[in-house]
């Protein structure tokens, strides 16, 4: 008996670690340019991989679309837009995915982390092909 409640103690405070360490929830986007918050993206799970809608936006009308998007997203609704995809977990993080940015309509690769063992914020890092990036902090909605 005691064998079983220490492992199912042990059980749950693994599963616990493991969700505060998750990026899954919502995240507060910054811009670049003038500081302001920018939107709030929910980062959730699918087939196994991470992804991040557009849940609100902070700076625009709620009915922006994205007109400089390509493909099936060209003139859509940027709120409950994918914005990343396809993210999978590799070496204390998540990458090998794709992020877009809806006011240029550019896709880059794109891995996120967390740094300094602060669960409230996350790094976001945009690659162009060309080996340029852009890293950006969001930080968790609570």
């Amino acid at each position: 008996m005691k064998y079983t409640t220490c492992l199912f103690i042990l059980c749950t405070f693994y599963a616990t670690g493991a969700l505060a360490q998750s990026p899954l929830g919502v995240w507060k986007t910054i811009d670049d340019k003038n500081g302001e918050a920018k939107s709030h993206i929910e980062i959730y799970e699918k087939g196994g991989k991470l992804h991040g809608k557009v849940l609100r936006l902070l700076i625009k009308p709620s009915d922006t679309r994205c007109e400089k998007c390509k493909g099936n997203k060209k003139d859509q609704l940027i709120v409950g837009m994918d914005v990343i995809e396809d993210l999978a977990a590799q070496d204390g993080m998540w990458k090998g995915g794709k992020i877009l940015d809806p006011e240029s309509g550019n896709e880059y690769t794109c891995s996120i982390w967390f740094e300094k063992g602060n669960k409230d914020e996350l790094r976001l890092r945009g690659k162009h092909w060309t080996g340029l990036y852009r890293t950006q902090t969001w930080y968790r909605v609570k």
